[in-house]
C-alpha cells in the first residue's frame, strides 16, 4: 500500500464527506465526542455496505488500511467550489 501524496488531508476530506453521506441517508448521527477512528470505521463499513467502495479482505482490515481506502475514495469524489 503506497501512501498518497496528501493522504492526511484526503482523510480529513473523507471524514467530512462520509459524515455528510451517512447523515443524509439518515443512518447515523455523529457526535462531537466521537473519535476520528470511530468515524473512520463507521464510514468505511457504511461505504462497503452501500457498495460505494470495494471492501478490503477481512484479515487486512486495520485503521491504517481503512484510512488509506477512504483517502482514495475522497481523492475520486468531485471537487466542490
Amino acid at each position: 500500500m503506497k501512501k498518497l501524496k496528501n493522504e492526511s488531508e484526503l482523510v480529513k476530506k473523507a471524514i467530512e464527506e462520509g459524515v455528510k453521506y451517512g447523515e443524509s441517508r439518515g443512518v447515523v448521527e455523529f457526535e462531537a465526542t466521537d473519535s476520528q477512528s470511530e468515524k473512520i470505521l463507521y464510514i468505511y463499513r457504511l461505504l462497503v455496505h452501500d457498495k460505494v467502495i470495494v471492501p478490503l479482505p477481512e484479515d487486512q482490515v486495520s485503521q491504517k488500511a481503512m484510512r488509506h481506502k477512504l483517502a482514495i475514495w475522497a481523492s475520486k469524489s468531485p471537487k466542490k467550489a
